[in-house]
């Protein structure tokens, strides 16, 4: 008797965001953040390749998910555009796109443009910043995020 195995139907679901994002980049970025949209040279997006970040201290990998080089319109300058989608609540996820967001910047010293997606359903409120403060400083990262929960 031979033992089969059934392949597992199961999509991991931020791989399925990434392929559509990547494969509809023009258009995810026209319907969700068309500030951004307006101001792309679509002819010169170059996916990069994804970014692994290993945490130092705790020995902890992480994949930066979607990571694409584009000029902006009428300039010869290049941004980096990171897009992250999130399927599941996480409470520290506004420091991690701060990690992804500060090392994505010391790899390429370019302008980064951070977007969230967040697909789980889930009635709590995402934050879309990350702050550290101390009397006399104050470091701030904001990144866009769009909510599917939130989105007809």
């Amino acid at each position: 008797m031979l033992a089969r195995e059934i392949p597992n139907q199961y999509i991991h679901h931020d791989q399925l965001f990434k392929q559509l994002i990547h494969t509809f980049f023009s258009e995810f970025l026209e319907a969700f953040f068309p500030e951004v949209h307006h101001h792309i040279d679509f002819s010169s997006i170059k996916p990069l390749s994804e970014e692994m970040f290993t945490d130092l201290i705790e020995g902890e990998s992480r994949k930066a998910d979607i990571v694409i080089e584009a000029k902006l319109k009428g300039e010869e300058s290049l941004i980096i555009i990171q897009v992250e989608p999130q399927s599941y609540g996480q409470s520290d996820f506004n420091e991690r796109m701060y990690h992804y967001f500060s090392l994505l910047y010391n790899k390429y010293r370019k302008p980064i443009v951070p977007i969230a997606v967040f697909s789980y359903d889930d009635n709590r409120f995402e934050r879309n910043n990350f702050t550290m403060s101390f009397m006399f400083f104050h470091v701030i990262l904001s990144f866009f995020k769009l909510e599917l929960r939130k989105v007809n």
